[in-house]
């Protein structure tokens, strides 16, 4: 069993102005980090100084150049937070079963043996929304095994700090933990329109040690108006962004002096609700607005090439009732402050039908490209599917590694 040296040691202190903060190779460092494992070069090149994963586990896939993501982080010098998956109840385990706690917490052991010696180790996150029935009895016994995951975290590594994410700063779960909990040093929290509000939150509860948005970025698709049959509405690439930068400026401030840094959620691209809702980057790397913003709040500069704006998306004459084999004119404005000439993709989908909890994986939903005829440089013809709920997609990019993305939800009716 090896040691660890003096330079692999991270730890949380409070500053003279008794703001809390994170200190590793004995500098401070706040954390200015993207959740997910794509395009590292950059995650880099953007000024973050940390990834987050979920599961040990992503640490050793390849990137297309058959590289590991642990060997790319160590060469960019990027620190890592080693997520070790804790199990859900909603998954099929049980707090109850002696046998399966047993078999994560050897899981958990060896995971931390594994990584406690890499020198871009940050931090340790431990589970990420594995709660349930908060405010119920039944709460506690999630929080008590947490309890006892983190000792044998700190019993293996006490060189780095243990956090554990949550889903949002719901008082009910931050009472829990601070009663059935005390080892954790740092609360994660995965926050999206409610981000800015956490720290105070914390505050209020009586919260004594430091947090971290694990996760934030746009609002979620729970949490935003839905059209008259159910389909959330996504916000536009853009109107991303301004969230994005709002959450990093309310960090910035840390008025309650408890946050340590953030996580941008997605690194990447992902099928959650859409194809498009939570993803910095498109599949095929491009980035998207919320990239400039991050930019924007970490260095007080916009990038030198800026992603173009999609102003608008729109059936050119509302259709009253949408039928199908019927034909629509959709029309876009779209714009580049750097007046790159732009290339235009419509892709008309399905309205998902396989929403799942918690980030879950989710099928895509079926797309029709014979239903789509591009028209002119900003507008499309399509022809109605079959009865159902549809989206139209839209990506604009400008051939410089910047992009934009909107959608527009639309219902065929039965005749």
């Amino acid at each position: 069993m090896s040691v660890l040296s003096n330079e692999a040691k991270v730890e949380i202190r409070q500053g003279s102005n008794q703001s809390w903060e994170l200190v590793r190779n004995g500098q401070p460092m706040r954390i200015l980090g993207v959740g997910g494992t794509t395009n590292l070069a950059l995650a880099k090149q953007i000024g973050a100084n940390s990834v987050r994963v979920w599961d040990t586990s992503q640490l050793r896939q390849k990137n297309p150049q058959g590289k590991a993501v642990l060997e790319e982080l160590e060469q960019m010098d990027l620190t890592f937070c080693a997520g070790i998956w804790v199990e859900h109840e909603r998954h099929g385990f049980s707090y109850l079963d002696p046998e399966k706690i047993k078999k994560q917490r050897d899981k958990v052991r060896a995971a931390v043996r594994q990584y406690r010696n890499h020198p871009q180790l940050l931090l340790w996150g431990l589970g990420n929304e594995m709660e349930i029935f908060p405010g119920q009895p039944e709460a506690a016994r999630v929080w008590k095994e947490l309890e006892e995951l983190a000792k044998i975290v700190k019993e293996e590594d006490p060189r780095h700090p243990v956090m554990t994410v949550i889903a949002g700063a719901d008082p009910r779960k931050i009472r829990e933990i601070m009663e059935y909990y005390p080892s954790i040093d740092i609360l994660g929290i995965n926050a999206y329109s409610g981000a800015g509000g956490a720290g105070a939150t914390l505050k209020g509860l009586g919260w004594k040690k430091p947090f971290v948005f694990s996760e934030f970025g746009t609002a979620g698709h729970w949490e935003v108006p839905k059209t008259a049959w159910g389909a959330p509405q996504e916000p536009t690439a853009n109107e991303k962004a301004a969230q994005y930068y709002a959450t990093l400026q309310a960090v910035g401030e840390n008025k309650e002096g408890l946050c340590l840094g953030s996580y941008a959620f997605l690194w990447g691209s992902k099928q959650e609700t859409t194809p498009t809702w939570y993803g910095m980057l498109l599949p095929g790397g491009e980035k998207l607005p919320s990239v400039d913003a991050v930019v924007k709040a970490w260095t007080g500069k916009w990038p030198t090439n800026r992603c173009p704006k999609i102003e608008a998306l729109r059936f050119a004459e509302n259709p009253a009732k949408p039928q199908a084999g019927k034909k629509a004119k959709v029309v876009a404005e779209v714009s580049d402050r750097d007046k790159d000439s732009l290339s235009l993709t419509w892709t008309l989908m399905e309205e998902s039908r396989d929403i799942r909890h918690g980030g879950d994986a989710e099928s895509v939903p079926p797309s029709f490209p014979e239903a789509v005829e591009s028209e002119g440089a900003s507008a499309c013809t399509i022809t109605f599917p079959p009865p159902g709920a549809y989206r139209l997609f839209l990506v604009v990019r400008d051939g410089k590694g910047g992009a934009s993305t909107a959608n527009l939800p639309f219902l065929v009716e039965k005749k």
